[in-house]
């Protein structure tokens, strides 16, 4: 039997390109690297036309691509209970990172996963945090090489607009993000990116170039302000912009816009189809003549007046419709009246420009959604944040009711509130991941002109009273705790299976002693002496069971982080099984009792992990261990070589 080892790298999209390519072109991968000139040919590209071809440019770009493919070694996602909500039920995730790194460490969980990005990054008017991408160095180092690093190891940097690199960083901040982003979209994935006026046209040329210009859905303009502006010099921009961007565009299904509650109000009725009124079959003009009986045999051909009478539906289609139920007769006393089933339509396609003329009468400015938090709170704490009514709009007509909605971005959280008041109105299970960076807000508020700091202080002094750090992602994590609770309070009839918990994680440093080449000159240089201390051979100090095994589960596709995590105290006080197909043993010795016990579970898990040193490097003692297990196992299971594979750490 051939052992393997968990795979170190949780992201590698180099190596996951080259086996796409050797797929399609095998020759043009030439003993594991790539042939341009042979991939050329197998693009029917035989000579070189020219250089210069259209692109946008900027200085530090091959640097983004590159930074896009690194992979992150020797970091992890670290859950913290503490700060979780209804964890043992939800399948909600926050987390607290930079999230270029988190997007690649949720690349095998959530790869090809999402339904619908939704970003509002930084939109570079000056003042705007850009993130410093250093994360997998020291603070010390990344200051060395690039200067903008603070002695406290923050990892943003105040883009102003008199560097000479002011366009050129902000780019090179969002194009890695964006396309490790787009391998975790859906193949009928979107994505809705808010910007104002100045990156607009940069990022429509850098999406064009991640996700393809014929995938381009649409841009959306969004009035974010109303009144004001008499101290503009020019035109008082009253607008954003939301650009939208499919993976695939001819994957993706028509959008509708959801109804408003009041449209909804005359659909009463509702059958295994859909909801509908009853509306009368008869019109006063059209072209659809022909005559209906009654069920006493009573004719309807001429009204009244003795005209004509013009039917909704051509004779066919009304015949069809009274089989099959969708057509009754009306008893009025003096008259017949012929009724049919109005559905419900699938909704009214959506206009590029916001106006309040559309089913939801209104889509929310900048400040709604600074009262949305207002009423939360009972003071500002957020500045500028996206209002709830918006994003419901967006996710009303790009999400199904059991989808996976990821704001890298999340600032404030709205995205939490507005998918727990979506899924209370429709009994909808969608859900979201949400990652915001640790911004310091002591640190903000000291860069925040004097006139603009009320929020934070706000933010400081909630913080304050709860006894939490003073981070941007601490209020955030409680508006989407008081907004949760906020739904249910309002609505407790209506509310009994409505997820409004999530899960938290934050970046870490790993849990795990990969290699023992790893050790030499890490937090403990390898000694002999420590194959009689595992945990110490094994693990890095302060680690935890549940740390390792979400580290394993990192490394897993298509397993989310909110699958739930078991103890099997029936084999060991230290072997784990999450999403109900994974066993994680940390025992120190594996014992034919553990082995008995494994081979037993039902179902059977699809992968056994197993800590390396348990074996004590021992291959006789793996080969005797696992022949025991598959003998019991197509003993227990009644099949010869049931599927199932083995991993070491």
């Amino acid at each position: 039997m051939e052992y393997k080892k968990v795979n170190q790298e949780i992201f590698n999209s180099v190596n996951e390109n080259i086996q796409k390519l050797t797929e399609l072109f095998p020759s043009a991968i030439k003993d594991g690297e790539l042939d341009i000139d042979a991939l050329k040919e197998e693009l029917g590209e035989f000579k070189e036309v020219g250089k210069e071809k259209f692109e946008l440019t900027w200085a530090g770009k091959q640097g983004a691509k590159k930074a896009a493919g690194e992979d992150i070694i020797g970091r992890t996602l670290k859950y913290i209970h503490g700060d979780s909500k209804n964890p043992e039920t939800t399948d909600n995730i926050y987390i607290e990172g930079d999230n270029l790194e988190v997007l690649k460490a949720l690349k095998e969980n959530y790869y090809n996963s999402i339904k619908m990005i939704y970003i509002d990054p930084p939109y570079n008017t000056g003042n705007d945090f850009v993130y410093n991408d250093k994360f997998s160095e020291k603070a010390i180092k990344a200051e060395i090489n690039e200067g903008d690093v603070s002695d406290s190891g923050e990892r943003y940097i105040i883009n102003q607009k008199s560097t000479n690199r002011f366009h050129a960083n902000w780019l090179n901040m969002m194009y890695p993000r964006l396309k490790v982003a787009r391998e975790l979209l859906k193949e009928d994935g979107l994505i809705f990116i808010s910007i104002d006026e100045n990156e607009h046209a940069n990022l429509k040329v850098i999406c064009d170039e991640i996700f393809k210009e014929n995938n381009f859905i649409c841009e959306l303009i969004w009035q974010n302000k109303k009144g004001g502006g008499n101290d503009s010099t020019y035109i008082a921009v009253e607008h954003e912009y939301i650009l939208c961007y499919a993976k695939n565009r001819d994957a993706v299904s028509e959008f509708y816009e959801m109804y408003s509650d009041e449209y909804l109000k005359r659909y009463k009725e509702e059958d295994e189809v859909s909801k509908f009124y009853w509306d009368t079959f008869k019109r006063k003009s059209g072209k659809q003549y022909y005559p209906i009986e009654c069920p006493d045999g009573q004719i309807l051909d001429k009204d009244e007046d003795g005209n004509p009478i013009s039917w909704l539906r051509s004779e066919k289609r009304f015949k069809s419709d009274l089989e099959s139920g969708d057509i009754r007769f009306v008893d009025m006393g003096d008259r017949w009246s012929v009724q049919f089933k109005q559905r419900l339509p699938k909704g009214k396609k959506p206009r590029s420009i916001f106006t309040t003329n559309t089913v939801i009468d209104d889509k929310g400015t900048t400040s709604s959604g600074s009262n949305d938090v207002y009423d939360l709170f009972s003071k500002e704490v957020f500045s500028n944040p996206k209002p709830v009514e918006l994003l419901e709009y967006l996710l009303g007509f790009a999400v199904d009711q059991d989808e996976i909605v990821l704001d890298f971005f999340s600032g404030s959280g709205s995205l939490a509130e507005a998918i727990f008041k979506l899924n209370e109105k429709d009994n909808a299970k969608r859900k979201f991941i949400l990652v915001q960076l640790k911004e310091d807000l002591d640190i903000m508020l000291s860069k925040t002109p004097a006139n603009k700091r009320l929020p934070i202080e706000n933010a400081i002094s909630v913080l304050d009273e709860l006894g939490k750090a003073h981070y941007i992602t601490e209020i955030a994590k409680e508006r989407i705790r008081k907004a949760g609770d906020k739904v249910i309070s309002d609505n407790e009839d209506d509310t009994k299976n409505l997820d409004i918990g999530f899960k938290v994680f934050t970046t870490a440093d790993t849990n795990i002693r990969w290699t023992k080449e790893a050790l030499e000159g890490g937090q403990l240089d390898y000694d002999e002496s420590m194959l009689s201390d595992k945990d110490a051979l094994d693990f890095i100090p302060g680690f935890t069971d549940i740390d390792v095994v979400y580290e394993v589960m990192l490394r897993q596709r298509d397993i989310p982080l909110s699958s739930k995590i078991e103890k099997l105290e029936s084999i060991g006080d230290r072997t784990y099984m999450f999403a109900d197909s994974f066993v994680v043993s940390l025992e120190e010795k594996v014992t034919e009792e553990m082995v008995e016990a494994l081979a037993a579970i039902e179902p059977l898990p699809i992968k056994f992990i197993f800590r390396d040193s348990a074996f004590e490097d021992d291959i006789e003692l793996k080969d005797t261990t696992f022949r025991k297990l598959q003998a019991l196992i197509e003993r227990n299971t009644g099949e010869k070589k049931k599927a199932y594979t083995v991993e070491f750490i």
